[in-house]
């Protein structure tokens, strides 16, 4: 099945700014296209805003006159539900409710001929439910753009329980003659990107909700540290905080209320204060005129320590070993142990965050994970109020030292960055176990629907493939809600490579 013909006709009913955004996608492409909207004027409203963007294109040498003008000649409003009647794909973009959009869906089948595709761009209702309203509900096939549609690559198309092979096949191969990268996925709550990236703002909120960083610093860390170009706070105040909760409590119910999708308390109570973001004005932060930036909590300078002994390679942080030496700072190795930390002249220890906490053990200073040790211009450091005051001046010392800002944050297990991407990695094995979608599609679509710095099985492979389940089996033992328990899809990429090793543990 291959991509619809370019001269054939898309309609886009709904003509909000997704809707004006992927009605300029199809314009662009070569199609003719037809806007419909039920609000009298809007549909002529949206064809005007979407040539005053053609012409900025044309002003950025994006696009030239004559195809701008060309495009502008294939755009019309459409008066009424009929003048779509010869339309090959309709793309509704209307209001996230079930009601509505099944009633549109009933009205466009007795309309558009037997042949034409139909396509929801919903991101949080079921495509299968929608679907179920229509007496052909094969042809219903969700097209998940991304705002905005006309600059986002990813496209994930969603199949329902009904969906034909063929109306799948060919939203695909149409998204992707769009200049689009699609992504084929099963009709599960969040489809890929909102269903794996819940993490990312869920354990950034409760590391604050357990007064464990403030805000400011957990961006910090996220960004500097992890890699990821957003911090969680910063990302959904540009979100709204609003839009972002509602996402969330979509894919929790969706969910049966699964606790790994429980919404967080601190953010509904920035909800119901009318905390809604830069759009309001404020949110986690401060968006006024007069706002002064929120500063993350930075260690003021601390000596290093003269010298480390490794015992172990420090597994994922083992670059850390030659900054070290890089540094000036003699590196001691302890052969005959087979740990994974580093031990301090006092006597302290300094331990990748794995899911414990640091008042377990006597005088551990835990940090951080990193994208790249290497590059990355933070590292976060977790103490308990027993570790030795001595052991965590030293720590400091000595990754700044290597270059690095360091926060110091509560005791939290598995930190900020760690327990995030060990999450992540967790949701990405048990999707694509249950046939959501393939290991390769989940990682372009949190590469390019959330910008990720790397896919879940990207940070899966660099990582180790019992790294993501030990830190989370650490997590849950201390927080046996089942919020970190790892899923069962996990527990069997690590023991398969313990088998295979040999190991019975």
């Amino acid at each position: 099945m291959t991509a619809l013909d370019l001269s054939s006709p898309v309609a886009v009913v709904g003509t909000g700014t997704m809707g004006q955004g992927i009605a300029q996608v199809a314009l662009v492409a070569g199609h003719p296209v037809r806007l419909y909207d039920t609000a009298p004027g809007r549909a002529q409203a949206a064809a005007d805003a979407i040539g005053a963007r053609l012409d900025r294109l044309v002003e950025k040498d994006r696009l030239t006159g004559a195809d701008r003008d060309a495009a502008r000649a294939r755009l019309t409003a459409a008066g009424t539900l009929a003048d779509l009647a010869d339309c090959s794909l309709v793309v509704e973009a209307v209001l996230e409710r079930l009601d509505v959009k099944q009633e549109l869906f009933r009205e466009l089948e007795d309309v558009v001929g037997e042949d034409c595709l139909l396509a929801t761009n919903t991101s949080s209702l079921s495509v299968t439910a929608i679907g179920g309203a229509l007496r052909n509900p094969g042809r219903l096939v969700g097209l998940h753009f991304f705002n905005p549609a006309p600059l986002l690559p990813l496209v994930e198309v969603v199949s329902g329980f009904a969906t034909d092979v063929t109306s799948a096949t060919r939203a695909y191969e149409t998204a992707r003659a769009w200049g689009k990268t699609p992504v084929a996925c099963a009709d599960t709550p969040g489809f890929i990107v909102n269903r794996i990236a819940r993490p990312f703002y869920a354990e950034a909120f409760a590391v604050y909700e357990a007064q464990g960083a403030d805000p400011a610093t957990i961006d910090a860390v996220l960004r500097e540290s992890g890699g990821f170009r957003m911090g969680a706070f910063e990302l959904t105040d540009l979100i709204g905080q609003d839009v972002n909760e509602s996402v969330t409590h979509s894919v929790w119910e969706s969910f049966f209320r699964d606790v790994r999708f429980t919404p967080s308390l601190a953010q509904r109570r920035l909800v119901e204060s009318g905390r809604l973001g830069r759009k309001s004005g404020h949110g986690w932060y401060d968006h006024g005129p007069d706002a002064e930036p929120a500063e993350p909590h930075t260690a003021e300078p601390c000596r290093p320590p003269a010298h480390v002994t490794a015992e172990g390679d420090l597994g994922p942080a083992s670059e850390l070993l030659a900054l070290i030496r890089e540094a000036g700072i003699q590196v001691r190795e302890d052969e005959e142990d087979h740990g994974t930390r580093l031990v301090l002249p006092s006597g302290g220890q300094l331990a990748l965050a794995d899911g414990q906490t640091s008042v377990e053990f006597r005088d551990v200073v835990y940090f951080d994970l990193a994208l790249d040790y290497r590059r990355a211009t933070r590292i976060a450091l977790s103490a308990s109020q027993d570790t030795a005051p001595q052991t965590l001046t030293e720590a400091i010392g000595l990754f700044q030292a290597l270059g690095k800002d360091v926060s110091v944050i509560g005791d939290v297990p598995g930190m900020i960055v760690a327990r995030t991407v060990a999450r992540i990695v967790d949701l990405a094995h048990d999707a694509v176990a249950k046939g959501v979608a393939t290991e390769e599609d989940v990682d372009t679509a949190m590469r390019l629907g959330v910008n990720y710095p790397l896919g879940p099985f990207e940070w899966s492979r660099r990582l180790g493939r019992n790294w993501a389940y030990a830190l989370l089996d650490d997590l849950h033992l201390r927080d046996p809600s089942g919020r970190y328990a790892p899923s069962l899809a996990l527990y069997r990429h690590a023991y398969a490579t313990d088998k295979r090793e040999g190991s019975t543990s």
